[in-house]
């Protein structure tokens, strides 16, 4: 074989081993450029979840204050209710004291009259009829 056969196939070799290192390098530059892309669309994705995650807890954050306020109002209006109730026992406590003392001071004051009195007063309670003067059963004109 004579030289410059053998210059030229080296030279061909060569020139066939930078094209190819050219590709590769090229290849890789591609690779990376996509891989760039890749994670910037990752990181654009993360930014959107995150934002809607911190959305999502503000409102879980929101619905649960306004939970707990009306919670607290509901225990509010109880408190006041019973408040009210124990009030209004406490009056109905004292209004029938004041009954009381007076039954018993009309009693000293005339003692056939209170037993008397008593007597038509527990009837009355006892009693059905909404309307004591009122005959029972019948048909009414009108």
């Amino acid at each position: 074989m004579d030289t410059w056969v053998i210059v030229l196939i080296v030279v061909v070799v060569i020139v066939l081993l930078a094209l190819l290192a050219l590709a590769l390098a090229k290849r890789n530059r591609v690779g990376q450029a996509r891989k760039r892309e890749q994670a910037r669309e990752h990181l654009r994705e993360a930014q959107v979840r995150g934002v809607q995650a911190e959305k999502e807890q503000a409102l879980a954050e929101e619905q649960a204050a306004r939970a707990r306020r009306e919670r607290a109002e509901v225990e509010e209006r109880s408190a006041q209710a019973e408040q009210e109730a124990r009030e209004r026992a406490a009056r109905a406590g004292e209004t029938r004291s004041e009954a009381e003392k007076l039954r018993a001071k009309a009693e000293k004051l005339a003692p056939d009259l209170a037993a008397d009195g008593n007597a038509r007063y527990e009837q009355r309670s006892t009693d059905q009829s909404a309307y004591p003067d009122q005959p029972e059963g019948g048909a009414t004109r009108r």
